[in-house]
């Protein structure tokens, strides 16, 4: 495990897929410390182009979190607080839609992938169709305090927040679970739950 004495990134290729009691960090920072995280997509990459469907894909490697990150000092009882400095979405994404799930439940027969450009700050679903870009951390969580939990659920623990309100100034609140320290991971997304960045990236500060 690396120790962190000034600013750190971790990269994409620390992940992992659940949160649970024995989480093992791939990097300790002091309180106050600023780490970059280089995050995938929620897909962790498996959907490329238009004719690759997510039901298609391999459901395990689904809202990959980078880190573990250990804060030295965390204990239990403690509140850890997360700031978000910045979230980089990079140029592209990819929206699905799959019958039977989300807000167009009742209208879905098929699914559906559909790529789109990010530029500026508007993500482009076609050339007459954009929206306001809005980035946002869509996981992100703490070890917990015994049972190990997917990182498609939400908890008491963080996990799968998807809420367009965490992003750049938003400071969150987490609980410590784990003696000696709090493992704390996260992946980004663009505004909404069904509409992924591929690989951006965020910068935390943990205090």
């Amino acid at each position: 495990m690396a120790v962190a004495t000034a600013d750190h990134v971790v990269a994409k290729d620390d992940v992992i897929w659940a949160f649970g009691p024995d989480l093992e960090p791939v990097l300790e920072v002091e309180q106050g410390a600023t780490v970059t995280l280089q995050t995938n997509d929620c897909f962790t990459g498996q959907i490329q182009a238009e004719d690759q469907l997510v039901t298609a894909i391999d459901m395990t490697r689904v809202n990959g979190a980078t880190g573990p990150v250990a804060v030295r000092g965390a204990e239990p009882g403690d509140s850890l607080v997360v700031e978000f400095l910045d979230v980089r979405p990079v140029d592209r994404g990819v929206a699905t839609i799959i019958p039977g799930f989300g807000q167009l439940i009742d209208e879905v027969r098929s699914p559906l992938t559909k790529v789109f450009r990010i530029e500026g700050d508007a993500i482009h679903m076609t050339d007459r169709i954009r929206f306001p870009l809005r980035p946002m951390v869509g996981v992100i969580g703490v070890a917990t305090d015994g049972e190990e939990i997917a990182n498609v659920y939400a908890g008491r623990h963080g996990g799968n927040l998807d809420d367009h309100l965490h992003g750049p100034g938003t400071k969150v609140y987490f609980p410590v679970r784990q003696p000696g320290g709090c493992s704390l991971s996260a992946t980004c997304t663009p505004p909404w739950a069904t509409a992924r960045s591929v690989a951006p990236a965020s910068r935390s500060r943990a205090r």
